[in-house]
């Protein structure tokens, strides 16, 4: 059965009061993009919700297209029935027995916004569950705790019915929040933490440091694959490649102990404050996780964030590695990330790095360095930059991009 309409519902954008307008409106933005391939749509907004009639559009493609747009908190199937009651309970039953997987147990809820119906709610209530169950054997009815709510909406000209509640991407509108810097590694953490930013209303570009010849040209399309990926919910990712070996190599010639982790972390923030800094991006976003890695304790996330003074955003810091991984396999780039191909961070790691670094001890080492300055405005000068746009990729700049 192919439905006629779908209900979208925009969860916490009401919360926003005299803001909800402009939330709303960009996700309605978002919305008529994704769905720009449907030219029949037709949209009728209500608060809190919209209605978008399909008019013959293929349900699978749109309802693909919705999961990735950021602000949208759920989405209905709905069927249109006649202002009849015979009528409503046959599309009733038809819905129901449409489901994927049939259930022991629902209720009907309906909702009468047309007062001039001749039936009220509780007594249609009565008509279209008692028809659904006498025709269903084996179905129960449960008001407390249904596997399926069964919903009825008698409008001003016609009857929706729907039974399904789709989860959307949830959060925010893309840009809302204002923009920050991703540090994208090839790993499962960082593509997570941007999606993550992104589902709060964070536009993102992203940066990656790549070590060639120490690291592959397939390590570097890795990331490119996970930059495409996270760019499928949103319009578009910058992605900001940085040449990263003559500052790495430099660091593991002068300094080869326990502290050369947060050396190189350190030098890798400077350079990513630089670059957000010089396109107007307001945050640093990072794939930490408390506890997970020697640089992820409390005492170097405190000397490695040090290094830079915009605000550090790290929204997988109190989760574990299956809800990270839960959410990777979710957006898709679980299969991506745990491709074979090193990146630099793996790369000159002594046998025991320091868990817990002495600020003044680092500073020191740093000061010591008197070539890495020049060395990390060399990196940001040569940086090459792909712009991500619906799967496509292009050149934006290299070294002339500051």
């Amino acid at each position: 059965m192919k439905p006629d309409c779908l209900i979208l519902r925009f969860g916490e954008l009401t919360l926003k009061g005299k803001n909800r307008k402009r939330f709303e409106r960009s996700v309605m933005t978002q919305i008529r993009k994704v769905l720009g391939s449907f030219p029949d749509l037709r949209y009728i907004p209500e608060y809190g919700r919209v209605y978008v009639e399909l008019g013959g559009a293929a349900y699978e493609e749109a309802s693909s297209a919705l999961q990735r747009v950021f602000g949208l908190a759920s989405f209905s199937p709905a069927y249109h029935a006649p202002m009849e009651v015979e009528a409503i309970q046959a599309m009733a039953l038809e819905v129901m027995q449409a489901l994927p997987k049939q259930p022991k147990t629902f209720k009907v809820t309906v909702r009468r916004v047309n007062k001039s119906f001749p039936l009220d709610s509780q007594r249609m209530n009565y008509l279209v569950g008692g028809y659904v169950l006498q025709a269903s054997p084996g179905l129960q009815v449960d008001v407390h705790q249904p596997e399926v709510e069964l919903r009825v909406e008698i409008r001003e000209e016609q009857v929706l019915l729907y039974a399904e509640v789709i989860e959307g991407a949830g959060g925010f509108p893309a840009g809302t929040s204002g923009n920050a810097l991703l540090m994208l590694s090839g790993g499962i953490d960082s593509p997570v933490a941007g999606w993550l930013a992104m589902r709060k209303g964070l536009s993102i570009e992203a940066i990656h440091f790549h070590s060639f010849p120490y690291t592959s040209e397939r390590a570097k399309e890795k990331v490119i694959d996970l930059a495409h990926q996270l760019s499928s919910y949103t319009d578009s990712v910058k992605l900001h490649l940085v040449p990263f070996t003559e500052v790495q190599t430099s660091i593991h010639q002068a300094y080869q102990d326990n502290l050369l982790v947060t050396l190189i972390r350190r030098a890798m923030y400077r350079i990513a404050e630089q670059i957000a800094d010089q396109r107007g991006l307001s945050g640093l976003v990072t794939g930490e996780s408390l506890g997970q890695v020697a640089s992820q304790t409390l005492p170097s996330l405190n000397v490695i964030g040090r290094v830079v003074t915009l605000p550090l955003l790290q929204p997988l810091m109190m989760m574990d590695k299956q809800e990270i991984i839960r959410i990777a396999e979710k957006i898709g780039t679980f299969p991506i990330s745990i491709l074979p191909y090193e990146d630099c961070c793996s790369l000159f790691l002594p046998p025991s790095p320091s868990t817990n670094p002495n600020l003044r001890m680092v500073e020191k080492i740093e000061h010591s360095m008197d070539f890495l300055p020049a060395l990390i405005e060399r990196a940001v000068t040569q940086t090459e930059t792909i712009e991500i746009v619906h799967g496509q990729r292009k050149k934006v700049s290299d070294a002339h991009l500051f």
